[in-house]
């Protein structure tokens, strides 16, 4: 039996919609798919498109009050509605009626104009479940985790200590369940070149030692080390070196995306781990810029987020 799993619509004026329609029965063959939108707004966005709407497009009423789509623009109506979609989405995963979700991209700043408190879904699935969610993204070639998310730069350094550490180094590897060793990121140049450029390489080693000693034989079948000494960044992603790794993970979020969205962009997925339901994402934005105006669409991200699902079965 397929999954049934509920898609959360995005920002209504991005391009998300336009994904959901255009590809409606490529992922009905992976999934059973309940869209977390009503149908006013639907029949809305389907003729800004002029796209058909398929008979068995399933949707939800009373998400929020119905707005007029503005293609391109940030506002607080849409921010609003695209919240409203995603608890709806959530509550439905909370309740069992479905097996997942899968987001679909929101704007922050509409968010946030909409009087929501959190950056992104993560954050608000973090305090949803009272979990400290993981967020992961990449592709069947290369996973990297973020041990610090939306922070200042400034303030990754004083971040990093040995609890928080290996806490994270251990519910990443029993929740996503790497196949071989993790290679984790030093923070500094040259991994601290043995504390010549920093020491939070000694910090970083102190709690992948941690996590091995409380990992004990959960490791992988065939996996003696689950995590890497720490890698020295520049390096960590070069050919020769990334064939070794299927799992990475980085100490702050652009040390992590900018090389896997320079090797991967199109076919990356979000997946929040360590919850008590399953979430993935499609790895972009709303793409304001295009939206509504007849672009065709790379949907790779999206259909990869939906067979990360099926996968996860």
């Amino acid at each position: 039996m397929k999954q049934k799993v509920a898609i959360s619509i995005g920002d209504l004026n991005g391009i998300g919609i336009q994904l959901a329609l255009e590809n409606h029965n490529a992922i009905c063959d992976i999934i059973t798919p309940l869209y977390c939108i009503d149908k006013a707004m639907l029949a809305q966005a389907a003729e800004k498109l002029n796209l058909t709407i398929p008979d068995n497009f399933k949707t939800i009423e009373n998400i929020a009050p119905y707005f007029e789509i503005e293609a391109g623009i940030v506002s607080a109506d849409s921010g609003r509605y695209a919240f409203s979609s995603f608890t709806t989405a959530v509550a439905l995963a909370r309740e069992k009626k479905v097996d997942a979700i899968c987001t679909l991209p929101i704007h922050k700043k509409a968010w946030e104009l909409a009087g929501v408190d959190y950056k992104g879904h993560t954050d608000a699935l973090r305090d949803f479940f009272d979990a400290e969610a993981i967020m992961m993204l990449g592709c069947d070639k290369m996973y990297v985790a973020l041990f610090t998310e939306h922070i200042p730069l400034k303030e990754v350094a004083s971040s990093i200590n040995e609890k928080d550490l290996t806490r994270f180094f251990v519910d990443f590897y029993n929740t996503a369940k790497p196949t071989s060793t993790v290679g984790v990121l030093g923070l500094n140049p040259h991994a601290g070149d043995d504390g010549v450029l920093g020491d939070e390489e000694t910090i970083i080693q102190k709690a992948i030692d941690s996590a091995t000693s409380i990992l004990g034989n959960r490791c992988c079948k065939g996996t003696t080390t689950p995590y890497s000494n720490p890698l020295v960044p520049d390096v960590a992603f070069t050919p020769g070196v990334r064939e070794n790794y299927t799992h990475y993970i980085a100490m702050y979020h652009d040390q992590g995306l900018a090389p896997l969205k320079a090797l991967y962009f199109d076919e990356g997925i979000n997946v929040s781990l360590n919850l008590p339901i399953l979430r993935t994402s499609v790895d972009h934005g709303t793409a304001f810029d295009i939206a509504y105006k007849g672009v065709e669409l790379n949907s790779l991200s999206y259909v990869n987020a939906i067979k990360y699902i099926k996968e996860s079965k």
